[in-house]
């Protein structure tokens, strides 16, 4: 499972409605780099594709998990930073051994 932050789901519907498809998600996936080993991936699509995981958040928010990416990220929860020093996407991973000192990247 994994779970979206209040902030996270405002930041998907909104950008889900800018983007022309408010019916769609947040893709989320892991590749191989990074400084750690492995990186995020997002992307936005209007709909799951056959075999992803879906995941529902406040305000009808969805982010969608190819599941090879879902090993690497079952049981996270994904947050978003408003602040003035750092915007984007936190992960809370409890599958990351280690991470990078800016958070994009990470290692199992």
């Amino acid at each position: 499972m994994v779970q979206i932050s209040e902030n996270a789901a405002r930041l998907i519907r909104k950008m889900t409605q800018k983007n022309g498809i408010p019916d769609g998600g947040l893709r989320i996936g892991i590749k191989a780099g990074g400084c750690s080993g492995l990186s995020y991936t997002f992307a936005w699509e209007a709909e799951p594709k056959t075999g992803d995981h879906v995941f529902e958040g406040a305000e009808g928010s969805r982010i969608f998990i190819d599941p090879k990416s879902f090993r690497f990220i079952d049981g996270t929860t994904l947050d978003y930073d408003t602040s003035l020093v750092s915007k984007g996407f936190i992960f809370s991973n409890p599958n990351a051994k280690s991470t990078c000192g800016c958070g994009t990247s990470f290692s199992v």
